[in-house]
């Protein structure tokens, strides 16, 4: 079989990278946060057809393999635990990383941001889901791993999900994608990069020295944590 693949990513977690490297491998579609788009303007175009409900992208994304989708998971996505069926015949994989960045990095963006935005709770619910209804464990990625070894973090997702292992989409040259374009200023960093690197961005305002980013991180951790467990 052709393998559909969707990586669920919290906010802020080397996602979008990971999304550019499989761009960059050239033998699979890639589909770039259409759930999203469809919460946030009612409706999303997928493989030709214009969508209004998270059930319905997911089959939709599933008729394109080979392919693999990335989103992010600031919102729930309720169409998917109403109608769990849409999530069998997919791969589901995810990434995260450790909270006390991703939180900084978010509130930075987006001061804003609410505690559910965060996402690990939304991303551990569809862990739970998705290993419920397909019966098979979601792989996970942890991104500091990913960031410290490439090579062998890439290689054995790869072999999770029954793709080649490709090590020269370990690398690219820096760009805009027209993919992220509605969202650019989240993807600066993806822009700019040619592989995969840790970043080297302090941030003023954190977990360490906000009482509301430390309650974010608290409510936050259990569900990192339960997820990190799994990580290859």
């Amino acid at each position: 079989m052709k393998p559909a693949i969707v990586m669920w990513a919290h906010p802020r977690s080397v996602s979008t990278a990971f999304g550019r490297m499989m761009i960059e491998r050239g033998d699979v579609a890639v589909v770039h946060e259409p759930l999203v788009t469809l919460v946030d303007f009612g409706e999303v175009p997928v493989g030709g057809r214009t969508l209004r409900a998270a059930p319905d992208v997911l089959r939709a994304v599933r008729e394109l393999a080979p392919v693999f989708m990335k989103d992010t998971v600031e919102y729930r996505y309720d169409g998917l635990f109403a109608e769990p069926d849409c999530m069998v015949g997919l791969t589901h994989t995810f990434i995260v990383r450790e909270p006390k960045q991703t939180i900084a990095s978010h509130y930075d963006l987006l001061p804003d941001v609410t505690c559910a935005k965060i996402g690990y709770e939304h991303q551990y619910q569809l862990f739970e889901l998705a290993w419920q209804v397909t019966g098979e464990r979601p792989v996970v990625v942890d991104a500091a791993r990913l960031l410290a070894d490439p090579p062998g973090v890439v290689a054995a997702y790869c072999d999770a999900v029954g793709l080649p292992f490709l090590p020269e989409a370990l690398s690219w040259a820096p760009e805009e994608r027209p993919e992220w374009e509605r969202t650019a200023r989240w993807h600066v960093d993806a822009a700019r990069s040619s592989g995969f690197a840790a970043s080297e961005k302090t941030y003023a305002t954190t977990v360490d020295n906000d009482a509301r980013l430390r309650a974010f991180h608290e409510h936050h951790r259990p569900f990192y944590e339960r997820l990190i467990r799994h990580a290859i």
